[in-house]
């Protein structure tokens, strides 16, 4: 008989050291040995000494007096937080006997890092797994996915490769030997970030500043991350949550669907796991602003140096990002400034990356541009990080606002066989806090099935 695969609780990947001591020191000397399936109880945002993997970054950056602290995503086994929702929806399967072990064949319809999720998941806990993605992503991500074992199953990348995507997922579950891992629409995806990612963003901060949030700031693929933010408001009420999207794919902010360069980001949709009641701005990014200042940061470290940043700072940053982490940093300083926060007020973000999937994004900017000497990149760095100006800001608090969200939620929604009655319930908060709560269940009965026959 199959059995469910032995992995982590929502409270063991939000609290490591509850995991027990044999386990998580096997786990850790793990690290190195990366398709171990004890990796599973690594997926957290702590490290080996139970604090928040993050960096506060240098003022001399970002050129504001809050601070803007991220969260490291490349810390996570497979480099990538997004593996956290992916095993968090596998395993709320396995136990609602939704999923077989031995049985199911696995979907993940993604952009890149749920993808890459999905595939190292299904490798450790010995499904197979097909990726069903974009043919405009980057090479890195596709060879990433093969490595771990899935298979790769991908769709034309026009205006709508996102939508493209989903129906691809749809028409292949009709065979019913597949099991879908749908971030965009399955709620394990808002529990892991609601819980492991709220909380320790909650952690990050103190000490920090006035050790409170004043604002979080994410740009959504599935809108999984966000959920932090609900997380966030229930300790700190006055903390504004804002949702990025590329300047040339604003599709929240007023139905546009284009193609760019932030990889992961801007999914030309409201997603159905979306919780657009706590979502108080919309701000735009340009993507060549978020490629360049990649750049900056990871070939030229010595242009932060020449602007106040301390060489050794400038140069532990060279790894820590991707692109849509650039993203998530401009949007931090934009609302720093539209927020008008001080030096006692912190602003949270995420890097949901590193730097090693992105060598083929840089090398395509170097062909695309006519120079990038060091007058080039200082120009640059001033640019983007100094001059980020607080335009393309939409304040989505009022009801009327909201209103064009749930409509669009509908659109892209209700074509996917979600009733208008479900649909409506996401309505109010009741809905979410609800399904937030179903972690501790869930919880229970990982503990009592893990390692165990269904």
């Amino acid at each position: 008989m199959p059995k469910v695969p032995f992995g982590p609780t929502y409270n063991e990947m939000l609290y490591p050291n509850s995991i027990d001591p044999k386990i998580r020191k096997e786990a850790l000397h793990a690290t190195t040995d990366e398709l171990n399936p004890i990796n599973l109880f690594n997926i957290t945002w702590k490290n080996e000494k139970n604090e928040v993997n993050k960096i506060v970054l240098p003022k001399a950056l970002t050129g504001v007096d809050a601070n803007i602290i991220v969260l490291l995503g490349k810390y996570f086994p497979s480099g990538s937080h997004k593996v956290g929702p992916a095993y968090s929806t596998l395993i709320e399967g396995c136990i609602d006997k939704e999923i077989i072990p031995e049985t199911h064949t696995i979907l993940g319809p993604s952009t890149g890092n749920f993808g890459i999720g999905v595939s190292y998941i299904c490798n450790l806990m010995k499904y197979d797994s097909i990726v069903i993605m974009p043919d405009n992503m980057s090479k890195e991500r596709y060879d990433r996915i093969e490595r771990y074992g899935a298979k790769l199953d991908l769709t034309p990348g026009t205006e709508s490769d996102v939508i493209l995507t989903l129906e691809r997922t749809y028409e292949l579950k009709k065979n019913l030997n597949y099991r879908a891992l749908a971030q965009f629409e399955l709620l394990p995806n808002y529990r892991f970030h609601r819980h492991v990612t709220g909380h320790s963003a909650i952690e990050a901060v103190q000490g920090i500043g006035n050790g409170r949030i004043a604002c979080f700031v994410s740009a959504p693929g599935s809108a999984g991350t966000l959920a932090a933010g609900d997380q966030i408001k229930t300790v700190y009420p006055e903390a504004k949550v804002v949702a990025l999207e590329p300047y040339e794919c604003s599709t929240l902010m007023n139905g546009g669907r284009g193609q760019h360069r932030i990889e992961g980001i801007g999914d030309k949709m409201c997603t159905l796991i979306h919780n657009v009641l706590t979502t108080d701005f919309i701000a735009l990014v340009k993507d060549e602003e978020s490629v360049r200042g990649l750049k900056i940061i990871h070939d030229a470290p010595h242009i932060l140096v020449e602007n106040g940043v301390d060489p050794e700072i400038a140069e532990s940053m060279r790894d820590l990002f991707g692109v849509s982490t650039i993203c998530n940093i401009i949007g931090a300083i934009k609302m720093a400034k539209y927020l008008r926060l001080g030096e006692n007020d912190n602003v949270v973000t995420i890097a949901t990356d590193g730097f090693d999937r992105y060598d083929s994004v840089i090398a395509d900017l170097n062909r695309r541009v006519l120079e990038t000497e060091n007058f080039v990149l200082r120009r640059w760095f001033k640019d983007i990080f100094h001059k980020t100006n607080i335009e393309d800001i939409d304040d989505m608090r009022s009801m009327e606002k909201k209103e064009r969200l749930f409509k669009q939620k509908e659109k892209d929604w209700l074509k996917f066989n979600y009733s208008i009655d479900y649909l409506n319930q996401m309505r109010h908060m009741d809905f979410w806090d609800h399904e937030y709560e179903k972690i501790f269940e869930y919880d229970k009965k990982i503990i009592e099935k893990r390692g165990k026959e269904l």
